[in-house]
């Protein structure tokens, strides 16, 4: 039966691939980015190959594999294409299925279609990655608003990056969601230190229920 969890994030480039890798990894799970744009110098999903340790059938073909490192809806339309909900459907997996978003959850697909649309129509629950540095309230609430205004349950918020205590504790708080610990930046970041971190870090005991 598949368990899929959306892993989504307060922007770009905040580190939701590295997180996604180790999550999956952790879960022995599936790996699924169902939109990729930009491919260089690597995917997401050959950054999660690289990262979780999952075998090659674990990682799972993108729908859309997009040149330009830009807004979905942008790189679709350098290419000639316009990217389609039918496209898209969830893949059928037997375990836990980690599906990464392409940047926040407001970034068009398309000119009828936003990322938090897609995440609604399958139903699926999503963890929200976010930095702890400044800015990180106001982006990680306005996320998990957003969310839940499009009917999608949110299992928890977690912080990337150095410590801030303050904005570890009020984002959780008023967003009314669990933290789920925080991925500190990893210097080697490779298989074996990401798994230690995710291992000491990160809390699953909020995922429990759900998996």
């Amino acid at each position: 039966m598949t368990r899929p969890i959306v892993i989504t994030g307060t922007d770009t480039g905040i580190g939701k691939t590295v997180f996604a890798a180790g999550l999956a990894g952790l879960l022995d799970g599936h790996y699924w980015k169902p939109v990729q744009a930009g491919v260089e110098p690597e995917t997401d999903s050959a950054t999660v190959a690289r990262l979780s340790g999952l075998p090659k059938e674990r990682l799972l073909e993108e729908a859309y594999r997009l040149r330009l490192p830009a807004s979905p809806h942008l790189a679709a339309r350098e290419e000639g294409l316009v990217i389609e909900a039918e496209h898209l459907a969830l893949p059928e997996v037997d375990g836990a299925l980690i599906v990464e978003g392409a940047g926040g959850v407001l970034v068009p697909l398309s000119e009828a279609l936003l990322m938090v649309d897609l995440f609604a129509s399958w139903g699926a629950p999503a963890i929200v990655c976010a930095r702890t540095g400044l800015g990180s309230i106001n982006h990680s609430l306005l996320t998990a608003r957003a969310l839940r205004a499009s009917g999608v349950r949110v299992l928890g918020v977690v912080f990337i990056g150095d410590p801030h205590a303050e904005n570890e504790h009020i984002v959780p708080k008023l967003a009314g969601v669990p933290s789920l610990g925080r991925l500190p930046w990893l210097d080697p970041l490779d298989r074996d230190t990401l798994g230690y971190a995710m291992r000491t870090h990160i809390d699953l005991a909020p995922l429990k229920a759900f998996l």
